[in-house]
């Protein structure tokens, strides 16, 4: 049989492949456009040099999701190379020069002589659904918190008694920032026709907010310089901050709906703390199923939840926090660990344990998000849901 390995070097227009037969020997080096009848004609000729053909990538989609898609349709095998480890790998071969043949080369040779590479497999719609749901809320929340940051330096500049009345990520403030950012302007008004405006837009306790911020417009009778500029620029960032909340709205829904067709979405929410966002986050990093990770141990380490170990010499037993993990995953156990210390009676039990140990509380939250991940791997295993245990009186017997 003669078995061939097709090293892919991603990139946004063109795509560098290299092939090397079992000897390490090149057979073929081309450069190739990002579309779909030159990446059918590379498959073809690299096709025609072996029997049985390994094909590795740096990336396991965007750049190269149509070469992996039409690679995934023609039945090939596919092996994954993070990026990092190319990097790596890169310095223990001869020369200096950095090319996309030279990389291609890299990928190609370290699939061949590796065999610890995991496999690309082929993602259903609803996970590559819900990876580009969640990603695409994630830039919009990171939008949104570069705009209030502008909002709350803006609004500082002008108007520092109002900015630290308001809490600036509640809608309230919003609404009243869109309307009115000056002292004069708020005092003009006054509490009573601020909350009628404010009440006639849907603003939860309208009073509330319009007496902080009458009170913080009493405190500055003082106009900074470029003051009309500055209240332009804080209406406008209000507004976009308001946009941006409407958008994030509507891609929760939208995640929420995809999340609760997926198989595993009962058992997944069924753990406390696990609602449709955490959810769909947790399915769009582990895709299917659970077969990359062969025990829950595996699972911990790919969220950056098992210390890893850092020994040398005589020194032995030590350990520190991983460096290279999903951090999205290791967000989910952590934020679900935190909140069902307030809902689950086993989690709170858990915690306390922990705390009575003498750990801090971020330290405590990380064991029950260890310990979490061990459940969760396990119902996913079995098919069932989470069981909430019920505390059993003092002295009960059954």
């Amino acid at each position: 049989m003669n078995r061939i390995w097709a090293g892919i070097d991603s990139g946004k227009t063109h795509h560098h492949c290299l092939v090397l037969n079992e000897s390490g020997e090149r057979l073929l080096s081309r450069r190739v456009a990002n579309d779909e009848p030159e990446l059918l004609k590379l498959l073809d000729s690299v096709l025609a040099l072996g029997d049985q053909v390994t094909w590795a990538v740096d990336m396991a989609g965007g750049e190269p999701a149509l070469l992996l898609a039409l690679l995934v349709s023609h039945g090939q095998e596919v092996l994954y190379i993070p990026g990092r480890v190319v990097n790596r790998a890169s310095d223990g071969y001869r020369g200096e020069g950095k090319t996309d043949a030279r990389d291609a080369f890299v990928i190609a040779d370290q699939a061949r002589i590796r065999r610890d590479l995991q496999e690309l497999r082929p993602s259903d719609e609803a996970i590559i659904e819900l990876r580009l749901l969640t990603n695409r809320r994630t830039d919009l929340v990171r939008d949104r918190t570069r705009s209030i940051n502008r909002l709350r330096s803006a609004l500082t500049g002008m108007f520092p008694a109002l900015e630290r009345a308001l809490v600036l990520t509640s809608a309230g403030p919003l609404v009243l920032l869109a309307g009115y950012q000056t002292p004069a302007a708020i005092r003009r008004l006054g509490t009573g026709r601020l909350t009628r405006w404010l009440r006639t837009r849907g603003v939860r306790s309208p009073q509330e907010l319009a007496k902080k911020a009458v009170e913080a417009a009493e405190r500055q009778h003082t106009a900074v310089p470029g003051e009309t500029v500055i209240a332009q620029l804080v209406r406008t960032l209000a507004q976009e901050v308001q946009t941006l909340n409407e958008k994030v709205a509507e891609v929760d829904q939208l995640i929420e709906a995809r999340f609760r067709t997926h198989e595993l979405a009962e058992i997944v929410a069924s753990m406390p703390g696990i609602g449709p966002l955490l959810g769909a986050e947790f399915l769009a990093a582990i895709g299917n199923d659970l077969a990359a990770f062969a025990s829950p141990d595996r699972l911990a380490a790919f969220a950056g939840l098992a210390p890893a170990p850092h020994d040398s010499g005589k020194r032995n037993g030590n350990l520190h926090r991983p460096r290279h993990y999903h951090r999205g995953l290791q967000r989910v156990f952590y934020m679900s660990a935190l909140m069902s210390v307030r809902y689950d009676p086993n989690s709170r039990t858990y915690y306390d344990r922990k705390r009575a140990e003498g750990k801090r509380h971020s330290q405590a939250v990380i064991a029950l998000a260890r310990r979490r991940v061990n459940v969760l791997w396990a119902l996913i295993r079995d098919g069932r849901l989470y069981e909430v245990a019920v505390p059993q009186p003092t002295g009960w017997s059954g």
